[in-house]
This record gives structure tokens, C-alpha cells and sequence, in this order.
């Protein structure tokens, strides 16, 4: 790692989508610790520090910086590992430098989530008075009261109020600058990537009103509240900011997911989904892409003609629950229980008697419980 770039960590494939996440004011890239080993499911996640926080230098920035400086500094960290166009999650002064590079570098951002921040930071004076007194004493006095900023009452995350406390004075000053001259309330038609807004319903420094503002800006914008949530909703409820993100950043259902749904049903692919693991994430992915959106969506056969051919072929390699799977499926493509048995009846002559016998039995039960026409 050089002087010059922030200090990062990047997790999930090389060859994934990349996702930037941003932190607030105070933090590390530790505010991200419950939800970035989830999105490195699907995506390559880059976590970065700001100056003089977590493992970035302090000297990044000086007296007088702005968010677009920062902004400039992400930029550098993307193009030193070779990231091109990302897509985009920040916290609080984290999610200003993601409006920042919505508004001035629209080409680099793919997708935006701002959560828990603004397109202002309610003027300069007290911004600037924060700076005068950390110059003067330090952070330690803002660290006492963290909690109270961050979190709703009784709740903490200890490892970031130790962050705080270790922050670089002179640094943490001059992002108290950038966020006092932060404002792009004139600019917020300009931004044109998918845009996610995540409000904290208990949050003071960011309440609803300042997200409500950005999402009536941006065209086509969505905003979520969360009721629990105060200023660092990636801590205190990372499984619904999750629960956004991933919505967010899948975007459009790809066509091979709308299929696999239309041909096996939503239970079946949402109980898949569920189940899904990091280990079993590219598999999952694999299946949507190729067999889903390849090859059943060639319209040279009909659905119900890939239903039979695929009937066939689970018989001869006796793979019965897949069978159970695809006799349903066969059923929603248009076969009828009397076709059914007709394809199984031809799997006695190629595929031998006794595996016929299985197939018979397993479609047995599946019509029975589908529709009652088995008998």
C-alpha cells in the first residue's frame, strides 16, 4: 500500500461487480463488518478508510479540503485496482463523496446508495466550530459522546468508538471542513445512476427529511426508512440495510431468473436463494445464467418439449428429486398427467424398466400432491 492511496480492503471475486463502500465521519471500514462479507457474495467489495482514520495517512488532506477531494482520492484507489465503473454505497460523509461522484463523475458510477447522510449538512458554523475545538483539544470529547450520535439509547458498537478515538486530529478536522462547504442541493437533477436513499427513523444527524429531499431530486430514485436505525445503520441494522442493498444492486430480475421462476415457480427458486451460501453463490449464479437464461430461453424447442427431454434425462441417470422438480415443472410448462406418463412409459424401453419404475412412483406422488389427478 502506498502513502498515496486510502487505505483499503477488498473482499469477493476478482471478476465480480465492483461495489465501493464509504464510512462516516469518525469510523473505519469496520462500520461495514456485518454487511461486506455478504455483498462479496455477488460482488467484489472494496472497503476504504477516510484520511488520518482507520489505516489511511493523515496527511491525504489538510486545512481547507472538500468532499471533492475526497472523491478525487476514491477515484485514485479505483484506478490503481483497475476499477473502472463500480457501483457505489457510503455512510453519512461517505455517502456525500457518492453524490459528489454521481454529480461530477457520472461515467464512473454505476449504481448509488446513500445511506444516513444528505446533500447538505445543515451549513457551515457548526462544522467549522467542530474543527476550530478538535485542532485545539483533540477528539477525545467527541468520542465521549458517540454513542448518543450514532446509535439509538443502549445500543454500541465498541470497536468503532475506539476508531473514533484514534482518529488523526488535523485529519478528522479537515473532513469537518469538506462537510461544512458540502452542499448539492442544485445538483441533485444532474445525478442519473439507479439511486438508493436509507434513512435512520431515530436519526439526528441525518434524519428522514434530509433523504426524503435527495430521493424527491432524483429521478427515479428509492428511499427506505428503517424504524430502528439511528446514524449508523450499517452497524445497529445491517441485515436490513442488507435486505436494501441486495434489492438494489440486483436491480432488474436478469432473464434467466424471470425464467427459472416462470418454469420451477417462486417457492421453489426463493427456498434456493435462501439457501444460498458463499460457497454455493457462483453455482447459483451459473445456473441462472447458463442453463436459465441460455439455454431455456432457446425458442428453437418449446418449454413443453425441454420439459420432456428434461423428464427423460433425470430418469436415465436416476436423479429422482431433480424428477420431483421437474414434473411440477412440467405440469406449469403445460403437460399433462397423461403425457407425463407417456414419457416415462418411453424411458422404460431406452432407460430400462426399473428406473422407470422410480420415475412412475416419484410422479406419482408429485401429481397427487399437485393436483390429485394421480391415482
Amino acid at each position: 500500500m502506498t502513502a498515496e492511496l486510502l487505505n483499503h480492503r477488498t473482499e469477493g471475486p476478482a471478476t465480480a461487480p465492483p461495489l465501493l463502500l464509504g464510512p462516516s465521519l469518525g469510523t473505519s471500514y469496520a462500520l461495514w463488518d456485518k454487511v461486506a462479507p455478504e455483498l462479496s457474495v455477488t460482488h467484489r467489495v472494496v472497503r476504504w478508510d477516510l484520511p488520518g482514520h482507520g489505516g489511511s495517512a493523515a496527511d491525504l488532506i489538510g486545512p481547507g479540503a472538500s468532499v471533492g477531494d475526497l472523491a478525487d482520492l476514491v477515484l485514485a484507489l479505483a484506478d490503481s485496482l483497475g476499477v473502472d465503473r463500480f457501483a457505489y454505497a457510503g455512510v453519512s460523509l461517505g455517502g456525500a463523496v457518492g453524490l459528489h461522484l454521481a454529480v461530477h463523475h457520472p461515467e464512473r458510477v454505476a449504481s448509488l446508495a446513500v445511506i444516513c447522510s444528505s446533500a447538505h449538512f445543515n451549513g457551515a458554523k457548526p462544522w467549522q466550530e467542530r474543527a476550530e475545538r478538535v485542532r485545539r483539544e483533540g477528539v477525545e470529547w467527541l468520542a465521549e459522546g458517540a454513542d448518543a450520535r450514532w446509535f439509538t439509547p443502549g445500543f454500541t458498537v465498541p470497536d468503532l468508538v475506539r476508531d473514533h478515538r484514534n482518529a488523526d486530529p488535523e485529519a478528522y478536522a479537515a473532513c469537518c471542513d469538506a462537510l461544512a462547504a458540502f452542499d448539492l442541493r442544485d445538483r441533485l437533477d444532474h445525478i442519473a445512476a439507479p439511486t438508493l436513499l436509507v434513512a435512520g427513523r431515530q436519526d439526528p444527524a441525518t434524519p428522514p427529511a434530509h433523504l426524503r429531499e435527495i430521493a424527491d431530486a432524483v429521478e427515479g430514485a428509492t428511499l427506505v426508512e428503517l424504524p430502528d436505525a439511528s446514524h449508523l445503520a450499517p452497524a445497529q441494522c445491517p441485515e436490513a440495510v442488507l435486505t436494501a442493498l441486495r434489492a438494489h444492486l440486483r436491480g432488474p430480475a436478469p432473464r434467466g431468473m424471470k425464467v427459472r421462476r416462470e418454469v420451477l415457480g417462486d417457492t421453489h427458486v426463493d427456498r434456493a436463494q435462501a439457501r444460498q451460501t458463499p460457497f454455493t453463490a457462483r453455482f447459483q449464479d451459473f445456473i441462472s445464467r447458463y442453463a436459465w437464461g441460455e439455454i431455456w430461453t432457446d425458442e428453437t424447442l418449446t418449454r413443453r418439449e425441454r420439459s420432456m427431454i428434461t423428464l427423460t434425462a433425470l430418469v436415465a441417470h436416476g436423479h429422482y428429486d431433480e424428477l420431483a422438480m421437474h414434473v411440477r415443472a412440467a405440469r406449469r410448462n403445460g403437460l399433462t398427467p397423461d403425457e407425463i406418463g407417456a414419457v416415462l412409459l418411453q424411458t422404460a424401453v431406452y432407460c430400462g424398466v426399473p428406473a422407470a419404475n422410480s420415475a412412475f412412483a416419484t410422479a406419482q406422488r408429485v401429481l397427487a400432491e399437485e393436483d390429485g389427478t394421480a391415482g
